[in-house]
């Protein structure tokens, strides 16, 4: 690595890595994508003098279907999207990380001389950056010092994954500097979910780190949870005449981890009702042969959820294949069916304990009438608040863009691009 932060900004000037910024983020963000980088670059220099140094790029992800199946073994589809966690990196010469992110008053300092989970930090960046090193030294791969600026379009809290982008960011950093850049995908996804699961301590499910480690939109096969089939979807959105959006209803997912945890739960109560530890496998014959019994048992709500997956997990597949074909009126058909049975079935949409407090709802039926019937809305993530996803016929856009924000405030409802590229590393050298 001999290249330093001044040939990668001459490089920026004269146009050098337009190619990457065009795979990335298409045409029409490109000089908003120069100066993205340009004020990174500076920054970098500014801390760190002109340094050697790389710049890696990882994406955001949206959910496209499959809502709350991964946890039961299911099938599910998501897409890489254009916003990005972006780091200028250089090797740091010793065993310790430093971080400056944009935004972020405090930079983040870890000593990776002890990778164990350590007192006070499970819920901060530095138990991400300590957990990836730990699980991908555990799985025999290196990682050792950096020091890096990074900065994210990746809006917090709107069910784009800018945590497992984050995550993936630390993990191919470690890639590019200690492992010539041989680790997988599929490894690198493991390092993130493990480091969330176990320094970090949120019990995360796997396709958030998928998705981001991922070009474009896979179809995700949770079937053996430990290693997911994952398969590449050809996508055009708006080839077919669509804009894919999600909208930030502005909703507070704080206190909402007891609603997460019932849909799991029932589930797999209802499952195991039926002879099985997960619904993976269960027909829906089987569930209508036992419903008398089964109520009495597990509640009407798991069964809902339970049939829930059952349709969900065999609709996936079916929207992978329409949009591969081009056929958008049955992805639109599809999509439409999948936000339903997140609301009848699954109901996650409603959150009984947020009072008179309903946005999803609201966003949700404000879509239907914006669109007059055409395109499709559906919850995406976990649900009860937070963020739904809208597929616009691109002659709406401006107007369904225009009647979202005036209900939920301006910047609400993100534009999305599918990132046909997946995580990137620029090096001059």
């Amino acid at each position: 690595m001999t290249a330093v932060v001044t040939d990668y900004l001459h490089a920026l000037e004269k146009g050098l890595l337009d190619g990457e910024l065009l795979s990335l983020c298409g045409p029409v963000e490109l000089n908003a994508q120069r100066e993205r980088r340009r004020i990174l670059l500076a920054g970098m220099k500014e801390r760190f003098g002109d340094v050697p140094c790389f710049l890696v790029s990882v994406p955001g992800r949206t959910e496209l279907g499959g809502n709350h199946t991964d946890h039961n073994h299911g099938r599910v589809l998501a897409a890489a999207v254009h916003l990005d966690c972006l780091a200028a990196v250089t090797p740091s010469g010793d065993n310790t990380v430093r971080i400056h992110s944009e935004g972020f008053p405090d930079a983040i300092f870890v000593d990776l001389a002890d990778l164990s989970p350590q007192d006070g930090e499970a819920g901060k960046p530095e138990a991400i950056v300590r957990g990836v090193a730990s699980s991908l030294s555990g799985r025999g791969h290196g990682a050792g010092g950096f020091s890096a600026c990074i900065t994210s379009s990746i809006p917090m809290g709107v069910g784009l994954s800018s945590s497992a982008a984050f995550e993936l960011l630390i993990g191919s950093i470690f890639n590019e500097l200690y492992n010539d850049g041989l680790v997988s995908p599929l490894d690198l996804a493991r390092a993130a979910k493990d480091a969330e699961n176990i320094h970090f301590n949120k019990p995360c499910g796997f396709m958030d780190q998928i998705a981001c480690a991922f070009p474009g939109v896979s179809l995700i096969d949770f079937k053996d949870s430990a290693s997911p089939v994952i398969e590449s979807v050809n996508s055009d959105f708006e080839a077919g005449g669509y804009k894919l959006v999600v909208v930030d209803t502005g909703g507070d997912h704080v206190n909402l981890t007891p609603e997460y945890a019932a849909i799991p739960k029932e589930m797999g109560m209802a499952a195991r009702e039926l002879g099985q530890e997960f619904a993976r496998g269960i027909s829906l014959d089987s569930v209508m042969d036992s419903l008398g019994e089964l109520r009495k048992k597990v509640g009407d709500r798991a069964i809902l959820r339970l049939i829930h997956f059952i349709e969900e997990n065999d609709r996936v597949p079916e929207m992978a294949g329409a949009l591969a074909a081009g056929n958008m009126e049955n992805y639109v058909r599809l999509m439409r069916g999948a936000g339903d049975s997140s609301w009848r079935l699954l109901q996650n949409c409603i959150c009984m304990t947020c009072g008179h407090s309903q946005p999803i709802p609201i966003a949700l039926t404000l879509s239907e009438r914006l669109l007059g019937g055409r395109g499709g809305w559906r919850i995406q993530g976990g649900g009860f608040a937070g963020t739904i996803q809208a597929l616009v016929p691109l002659e709406l856009l401006e107007r369904y863009v225009e009647g979202m924000e005036r209900v939920f405030g301006k910047g609400a409802v993100v534009p999305l691009a599918v990132r046909q590229a997946g995580m990137g590393v620029v090096c001059l050298d």
